[in-house]
């Protein structure tokens, strides 16, 4: 059962997630809040904003305005997702599809109903459309899910990247997030044409991936195995219908509502919603927020990092101060624990289990040294794991649970090296060792060999 629990708690985590987050966010769309600028005089504003409440209650914001042109100007400066100009028989709705094409319908029949009630009819002008390749208005939504994606599978995939350390990792998120962020945006632009053409994406669409990367990899020393599950949670389960890409957030439940200025991908949207349509009205508070995830994640990677070096040094130091007392056997016989085994150096396969522990033996010139024996270790004494160098004087090694170590390379006719570490299955350790100079050799006193 154990091991069922363990094989299936993520896809469980995606059933779940796609039933109660995608459902309930996109089954039942209606308006909450949005923002009209209508104008008209408070008074004559404060009476339509009543016959609105009773026919839609809480789904719809008015503000008056001075005239048609101030009205307008709202729209396109994101301060109102439209405007309605109630002079004559002809009223005139204003509206922007690039604000949430799903969106603009349901406001233009509202509106309609108005204008019929006071015996006009609505006419509507469209002042910001979605680019040619956009009828549906999600565009910017799927260039950004495609960064988020790249970069949490970079940082699921890099997990078995063994040798790599701290710096390492980083430089691979930042790398990758540029390239990420290049390849999203040459396809979403000029390929698909799905999105405006405009540079500044690059900056947000690569703030997006280290948010999500950083944010991802700080999160390993903290819930190791689990992390895949927090991390998809919360950038894919709810990042995703609270976006405000797929469905605008004017039309979701208060709960998604809630998350979408606080959630990456609900940020990056909006900020590539006013970077290509909106001529960079508001962008202030989805920077400020995906700087904010970027430096978490950073705050995370070194906290994790102090986190482990204080638990290496207090391990050994518990180990070095203690007797050795044998642990009791486990409770559950079906249990396996791991078994530490000698790997062949680069020859794993995908599936096959990863080498938790890596190395090279050199000569102090940097030449390999095949055949050395390295032995692994515990600071009692125990053997762990034997094996030898090959051609190119790699080890490589498996199965270890958490336990610090000693690393053991001998060579006949050189002085051994020892190296302590700590071995972590959820951090691979790349551990290379230099042997002495060559020993000379000792003759007996008639001139013998030994």
């Amino acid at each position: 059962m154990r091991t069922l629990a363990t094989g299936l708690w993520l896809p469980a985590l995606f059933l779940a997630g796609l039933l109660f987050s995608y459902l309930p966010a996109f089954h039942h769309p209606a308006p909450h809040h949005v923002s009209i600028a209508v104008a008209a005089s408070p008074a004559a504003t404060a009476q339509l904003q009543h016959e609105l409440d009773v026919a839609a209650p809480g789904g719809f914001t008015l503000r008056p305005t001075a005239d048609a042109a101030e009205a307008r100007a709202a729209v396109l400066h994101q301060s109102a997702v439209a405007a309605y100009v109630p002079d004559g028989p002809h009223p005139l709705l204003y509206g922007a599809k690039a604000n949430g094409a799903a969106l603009e319908p349901v406001i233009r029949e509202t509106f309609a109903a108005v204008a019929e009630r006071a015996g006009g009819t609505l006419a509507f002008r469209e002042l910001v459309p979605t680019v040619p390749g956009d009828a549906s208005g999600s565009g910017l939504l799927y260039v950004v899910l495609s960064c988020v994606v790249a970069a949490y599978f970079m940082v699921i995939t890099m997990q078995r990247a063994v040798g790599f350390g701290l710096r390492a990792h980083v430089a691979t998120s930042i790398g990758w997030g540029a390239v990420t962020a290049a390849v999203a945006y040459l396809a979403g632009a000029y390929v698909v044409q799905a999105i405006p053409p405009n540079p500044l994406y690059l900056l947000y669409l690569f703030l997006v991936t280290q948010a999500v990367s950083l944010t991802a990899y700080g999160l390993v020393p903290f819930f190791r195995g689990f992390f895949p599950g927090i991390a998809i949670t919360l950038f894919v389960l709810l990042g995703v219908p609270s976006s405000g890409g797929a469905v605008p957030v004017q039309l979701l439940p208060g709960f998604f509502r809630f998350l979408h200025p606080i959630l990456p991908m609900g940020n990056a949207v909006d900020a590539l919603r006013s970077v290509g349509y909106f001529g960079n009205s508001q962008l202030l508070r989805p920077t400020v927020v995906l700087c904010a995830w970027t430096a978490a994640g950073v705050t995370l990677i070194l906290l994790g990092y102090l986190r482990q070096r204080r638990r290496l040094a207090q391990v050994a130091a518990d180990q070095t101060m203690t007797e050795y007392v044998p642990g009791p056997p486990a409770e559950d016989p079906t249990v396996m624990l791991p078994r530490p085994v000698a790997l062949a150096p680069h020859q794993h396969h995908f599936g096959d289990e990863a080498p938790m522990l890596t190395g090279r033996v050199t000569d102090p010139s940097g030449q390999p040294l095949p055949g050395t024996t390295v032995t692994v270790i515990d600071t009692h004494g125990r053997q762990l794991v034997r094996t030898r160098t090959d051609r190119n004087g790699e080890y490589a090694a498996t199965g270890f649970s958490e336990v610090v170590a000693v690393v053991i390379a001998i060579m006949p006719g050189r002085p051994a090296a020892v190296a302590q570490l700590l071995l972590d299955p959820a951090a691979p350790v790349n551990q290379d060792i230099v042997l002495g100079a060559q020993l000379p050799e000792t003759r007996e006193p008639d001139g013998s060999g030994p």
